[in-house]
């Protein structure tokens, strides 16, 4: 795992001594969505390496910065980066595979958009959700477009400390609240454009009172739905965030 790097705002201090151990081709990838009661879930990648200078002027961790910032950060990015995309997996998917499974989906799917494979990922948090884990049943899942898992490290906070690994989490989350923000009009009661699929309370009011709709995720207990709908399995719960 690397080794967390104290500092006010990201860098690529962990990226360039990564570099020198011989990872020329570095890929910063963060999700957002996890949490969220309806919508896909979100994987940005953003890939740099030697010729990479420091990161535009106010890339930080999607959550730190207003919508307005994010949004005019993104071309900004799309610039600095050798490559750089954004996977998604569907509902349908996470109500199929399970959240952990649909992440690495996701993560495969940014992947295999980008036309450089990288030497190594850069991963949010302690948790390495991108590598096929060894029981193959577990989390198994058919993917026709992903490639193979290049090697991961994991860092707490990376997102807070990785330039490109912050750069990732801006195009995810601006890339899912857009399509969150498109898609609200079809189930206007629950108030996508604003919560973009997260547990607020009017999301939560409207889920008691309307049910889910095909673009929520179904196999999490949700308001309005009862344990006798034969739709609502066992799943991993949401996490009460607004990430």
């Amino acid at each position: 795992m690397a080794q967390p790097v104290r500092s006010r705002k990201p860098n690529l201090r962990v990226e360039r001594q990564l570099q020198r151990d011989g990872h020329r081709v570095l890929a910063g990838m963060d999700e957002v969505g996890r949490g969220a009661l309806a919508g896909p879930v979100t994987v940005g990648v953003v890939l740099i390496d030697e010729s990479c200078r420091s990161a535009p002027t106010g890339v930080k961790d999607s959550k730190l910065l207003t919508p307005a910032a994010r949004v005019a950060m993104v071309p900004r990015i799309r610039r600095w980066a050798l490559a750089h995309a954004v996977g998604h997996a569907s509902p349908q998917e996470i109500d199929e595979i399970g959240i952990i499974a649909a992440l690495r989906l996701a993560g495969c799917r940014a992947l295999a958009a980008v036309d450089v494979v990288p030497d190594l990922v850069i991963l949010d948090g302690n948790h390495d959700w991108l590598t096929a884990p060894d029981e193959v049943g577990l989390f198994a899942f058919t993917s026709g477009d992903a490639p193979v898992t290049p090697p991961v490290t994991t860092m707490i906070k990376a997102d807070l400390k990785c330039s490109s690994v912050a750069a990732a989490s801006v195009l995810a989350k601006v890339e899912r609240d857009a399509m969150m923000v498109e898609l609200a009009p079809q189930h206007p009661a629950y108030g996508w454009h604003e919560n973009k699929g997260y547990a607020a309370p009017e999301h939560l009011a409207a889920l008691e009172a309307c049910g889910a709709t095909d673009l929520h995720r179904r196999s999490w207990r949700l308001p309005g739905l009862t344990m006798d709908d034969e739709s609502v399995r066992q799943g991993e719960q949401p996490e009460m965030s607004t990430r």
